[in-house]
């Protein structure tokens, strides 16, 4: 039978382990593919998380020669980011908070506040469910009589007070951020609460992620069979709970300070996550004008998309290229004219061929940049113009492309386009632009002219002129 099968050029193996074997290496191939079409973009552009607000709570406790952000200054940034959070109120004394937990409404959690105790529950720091004014006094002093004796090295500041988040369905989670010295922030997701360490159930991935990406990090977790239907519980709100995991990702792409984080609890259940306790520690971060230098995978750099409208009206979006974008691009560059095809490539040319696509959607941003005029309609996008540039070994120049469709020559779009990426390329620290254009191709020629490019003929070729600007 093997000999039949060989004869078929047909894989066979001796023993059922083996196949098995080989059929994880196609399937580890598949999930590798598809890992190299994520590009996660900005999670949606009506919901732009407050940076500047965040980076102010940060840059406040340094500067106070605070390296660990009180509970309420970490559940702030996590809120800057759209993270659902149990808002947390401090109090100094045992009559603020009893007017706290008043406020709030019972049943509150009472915890110890203090910036020396990172596990409050080791020191007996947490206590739930308290359901009456009376033993709102009675805990509080409690919790700093027992605080100052088993760490009589802290500094006490009080206690915290939130309201009691109380679900039958609920489950207990964890989202935290770890630095590795090699790969910067790295992302862990797992099973929560105080059972954290001993259960030591998580799995970790590099951010920036999306959809995708948070459902494999899910998924790789034994917690992941708790979060579906089982012993009559529903299943938790799953979009809500990767909608955190992609808002903690895009908290520490945009946030170099953070150096730990933890979300633990989070709580969710088929209404949504909540955080019910959080705890970011951050260190001052070198200012640099590489926006993602922290970052061992450039994200999708979202601020880059802005929108343009045409002296007729029409309103267009620029925005860098990414993999997803293959069908449109392939669609761009078939409508070309014939001519357009040779000026770009400088080759005859149909269509591109699933290499050359591969190269000029999936780009890696730290080092090269494609934008894109695309036009919206019917809940489609239509490619207009592409221009692109590639770094030089050098670090200091580089190469540019430029082609728009036929049809929407003559609207400004070129140009457009090209201060765009001049003004990207400057930004990276690059102080050079060059290019090779056909000395036939008139209407390129006169547009870098009008972009201060400087026209040379090349000493190989006088039928190709070379065009170079400096930033």
């Amino acid at each position: 039978h093997q000999g039949a099968f060989a004869a078929k050029k047909l894989p066979n193996f001796h023993t059922p382990e083996t196949a098995i074997e080989a059929f994880s290496y196609l399937a580890n191939y598949h999930y590798n593919q598809q890992l190299l079409l994520q590009v996660p973009g900005p999670l949606s552009r009506s919901s732009e998380p407050d940076v500047e607000g965040a980076r102010l709570i940060i840059e406040g406790a340094l500067a106070r020669h605070r390296k660990v952000l009180t509970a309420r200054e970490s559940k702030a940034v996590l809120a800057a980011f759209g993270i659902p959070v149990v808002p947390t109120v401090e109090a100094r004394s045992a009559e603020e908070a009893l007017i706290v937990a008043e406020s709030v409404g019972f049943p509150v959690v009472m915890k110890i506040d203090s910036p020396d105790i990172t596990h409050k529950s080791d020191v007996g720091g947490v206590r739930l469910n308290i359901s009456n004014a009376h033993n709102v006094k009675l805990v509080f002093k409690d919790l700093i009589e027992q605080a100052q004796r088993l760490r009589p090295d802290a500094h006490i500041d009080g206690v915290t007070i939130e309201r009691m988040q109380s679900s039958p369905h609920a489950r207990e989670l964890m989202v935290g951020v770890l630095r590795d010295p090699a790969f910067g922030p790295v992302i862990t997701f797992g099973a929560g609460g105080t059972t954290l360490e001993i259960i030591r159930d998580r799995a970790v991935t590099l951010p920036p992620i999306n959809r995708f990406i948070a459902r494999a990090l899910i998924n790789r977790t034994r917690t992941a069979q708790m979060l579906g239907e089982f012993r009559g519980m529903p299943a938790v709100d799953m979009e809500a709970l990767e909608t955190v995991l992609r808002r903690v990702s895009e908290m520490v792409c945009e946030l170099p300070y953070i150096n730990e984080l933890d979300i633990n609890p989070l709580i969710a259940d088929e209404h949504g996550a909540v955080a019910a306790d959080a705890r970011i520690a951050v260190e001052f971060h070198p200012p640099s004008t590489e926006r993602y230098a922290h970052m061992a995978i450039y994200p999708y750099p979202a601020h880059l998309v802005s929108g343009w409208q045409l002296p007729d009206g029409t309103e267009i979006v620029i925005r860098p290229i990414r993999p997803e974008d293959a069908e449109i691009e392939q669609e761009f560059v078939r409508n070309l004219s014939p001519q357009s095809k040779y000026f770009r490539f400088m080759q005859s040319l149909h269509e591109l061929t699933p290499a050359m696509l591969v190269r000029f959607t999936q780009i890696d941003y730290d080092r090269e940049m494609a934008l894109i005029a695309v036009l919206e309609q019917e809940g489609r996008e239509t490619e207009l113009a592409v221009t692109r540039y590639t770094m030089n070994p050098d670090g200091e120049s580089c190469e540019f492309a430029l082609v728009v469709a036929d049809e929407w020559r003559h609207r400004g779009i070129g140009s457009r386009l090209m201060t765009s990426l001049m003004e990207v390329a400057k930004a990276r620290g690059i102080r050079t632009m060059e290019g090779e254009v056909l000395a036939s191709n008139s209407e390129m020629l006169v547009l870098v002219t009008r972009l201060g490019f400087v026209i040379q003929t090349s000493p190989d070729d006088p039928g190709v002129k070379l065009v170079s600007r400096a930033l």
